[in-house]
């Protein structure tokens, strides 16, 4: 790669992002698509012992595939569209948010990333000193301080209360926010996983991409009792995740996890963690896990997927093949033609 390459990679999306992985809410069942003879094979019988058991019922399965097959092949398009649209559109209730300061920083976040700055620091001392392992090579760590989330959320609450238009996360949430798409990927995403996000993941995740992590998706997503309760049991388009809890007044709603995705589920017994407002958990990508149902209130959580394109080159998380390259927009999918 070329020292311009290095410094402006174009980014692409792997082909299985309009076949593989399309989730079907009313069944908590991920499929592929490839042709409704492929579908029907591959699916029918188990969407039937699911419930889908009337010709309307599948016919209804098929349209919504087809509408989120749609939405997918001309999600670049759209997402630049909106992304403009944004800017010209939108007058930001608190500015300062979409640039990151340390000061929105919590102090033992900054102790935990000067930790592993310093040479001598192995993951061993750093669990000793300062992170807490919630579940298996889950680590929680605060992360923000509240007043700061407290401002984020307004802003948030403010971009979703306006005409501006928007895109939502992923088929599995429903209600949430494209951080990119408001602004926020230059001045806060970007410089947040380079300079505190990395020096972390480096340590702990070195033997899937931790250390080498050079793009990101980053998203917000909203629990609410009338909106999304829960998220169902899946893993990461990311080597490495951070998920943060920024509030607002919730009961229940905990994570749980249970092993990495290649691990059959009947063999996996899970581990539930409290997700506290501040905190973050950090987590391989692959490390398959969920969110229990909110039982009141409303919650909001700050995902980054975190990719590193040295390691996804070689094999896509999402469908276990070698990629085929599609051109993408921005960060698209975090996979290079350069290993």
């Amino acid at each position: 790669m070329t020292n311009e390459e290095d410094r402006n990679p174009q980014f692409y999306i792997c082909d299985c992002f309009t076949t593989d992985n399309i989730f079907l809410k009313d069944y908590k069942l991920h499929v592929i698509f490839v042709s409704e003879q492929q579908f029907r094979l591959d699916y029918e019988a188990s969407l039937r012992r699911l419930g889908c058991v009337t010709d309307k019922q599948f016919e209804d399965v098929l349209d919504k595939i087809s509408q989120e097959v749609d939405r997918r092949r001309h999600l670049s398009v759209t997402s630049v569209k909106r992304a403009a649209a944004i800017k010209d559109e939108y007058q930001p209730l608190h500015p300062h948010v979409y640039h990151l300061q340390e000061s929105y920083l919590a102090p033992k976040f900054r102790q935990i990333v000067e930790h592993c700055r310093s040479r001598d620091i192995s993951e061993e001392r750093l669990l000793d000193v300062v992170v807490e392992e919630a579940a298996a090579r889950v680590y929680r760590f605060p992360v923000f301080e509240k007043s700061f989330c407290e401002q984020l959320l307004e802003e948030l609450e403010h971009f979703e209360q306006s005409s501006a238009p928007k895109g939502r996360p992923n088929t599995m949430n429903q209600y949430g926010i494209l951080l990119n798409e408001m602004g926020f990927d230059e001045g806060f995403i970007t410089p947040f996983r380079e300079h505190y996000l990395q020096p972390l993941a480096s340590l702990l995740f070195p033997d899937c991409g931790g250390s080498c992590l050079d793009s990101h998706k980053a998203f917000v997503v909203k629990y609410d009792l009338n909106e999304d309760l829960d998220l169902s049991y899946h893993y990461d388009n990311a080597e490495v995740t951070l998920n943060v809890s920024l509030g607002k007044d919730f009961t229940e709603g905990n994570l749980y996890f249970g092993d990495m995705k290649q691990v059959p589920l009947g063999e996996s017994e899970c581990s539930e963690v409290e997700h506290r407002v501040t905190e973050g958990l950090l987590h391989r990508g692959q490390h398959m896990h969920g969110a229990l149902p909110i039982s009141t209130g409303q919650r909001w959580n700050l995902i980054i997927w975190m990719r590193a394109s040295r390691e996804r080159n070689k094999l896509c998380p999402m469908c276990n093949r070698r990629p085929s390259l599609v051109k993408g927009d921005g960060m698209a999918d975090g996979f290079t033609k350069h290993c």
